[in-house]
């Protein structure tokens, strides 16, 4: 029997079936078998719109019918299910396969710079970290307003970013424009691709789950998986470059768009990943 504030509750509610059976996986993520359906995973939201967020952000990927994403099966105020992606281990074809279905994603284009998905809300998440979807046409402006420089704001506020240390990063915002190569127009991204959100599936695909999606610039999502290191990380980019070519010099622009997600990481996670961003900074001001 479950509780109406449970996983399994949650999951008969939206999808509509009974639930057979639950197996907690964390304190926020429970696998959970419906009767004559398939296996889904039941997260709960840690922020009001969190669910609705990730639900839009996964259903505007998958209207791109480029990168794999589990299916949407319902979500509330508080809960997504979704599918549950069978896993295996990575493999240099499904790398090179990612590399391509990525950048056929983000040639999907969105409406600006920070658009969310559709019927996405402005106020969004990344991880646990509130993220607005503010929309802007100049990327460099845009880029540095609202994903960088609120986050320093906020790691500033809370101690984490010392005062005096803040000026490295404006001086980096501050260079952008200069640092930022070719225009490009926005992008479809996953937001929040870090080793952790793609599942190596037992079909010989890559999956993508826990996006932050929004409109932005397609280096960021392949900077972020060069932040914490992904497997077979140069075949995803030989896939990635096959498709679509990068504009000469993003090499060295991979720590401009390493800022975001460091300076995100500093705001949940600490002082050590504060001491990461600035060092970051430093390079690119």
């Amino acid at each position: 029997m479950y509780t109406s504030d449970s996983p399994g509750a949650a999951a008969a509610r939206l999808t509509g079936g009974a639930v057979l059976r639950e197996r907690p996986l964390s304190a926020s993520l429970t696998e959970a078998d419906l009767d004559g359906g398939p296996t889904v995973m039941v997260k709960r939201a840690d922020g009001a719109g969190a669910a609705r967020a990730e639900a839009a952000g996964l259903r505007w990927l998958a209207d791109a019918g480029t990168v794999r994403v589990p299916v949407v099966r319902g979500h509330d105020e508080r809960w997504l299910v979704t599918d549950r992606v069978p896993t295996g281990p990575p493999s240099p074809e499904a790398a090179l396969r990612l590399g391509r279905d990525l950048a056929a994603l983000h040639s999907a284009g969105a409406p600006a710079f920070g658009a969310p998905p559709p019927d996405g809300p402005k106020d969004a998440f990344i991880g646990l970290a509130p993220m607005r979807n503010v929309t802007g046409d100049d990327w460099p402006g845009w880029y540095a307003e609202h994903r960088v420089l609120p986050y320093l704001r906020s790691a500033v506020d809370d101690g984490v970013v010392r005062p005096g240390e803040a000026a490295v990063v404006e001086r980096a915002c501050e260079r952008l424009p200069g640092l930022a190569g070719p225009a490009e127009p926005p992008a479809r991204l996953h937001g929040d691709l870090w080793n952790g959100n793609v599942l190596w599936g037992t079909d010989g695909h890559a999956w993508l789950i826990d996006p932050a999606a929004h409109g932005g610039h397609r280096e960021t999502d392949l900077a972020m998986l060069d932040l914490f290191g992904c497997p077979y990380l140069e075949r995803i980019r030989d896939g990635y470059q096959q498709a679509a070519p990068l504009a000469e010099g993003w090499r060295d622009r991979i720590g401009a768009h390493q800022l975001f997600p460091l300076l995100v990481h500093a705001v949940l996670f600490g002082r050590a990943y504060a001491e990461r961003a600035l060092a970051v900074a430093e390079r690119v001001g």
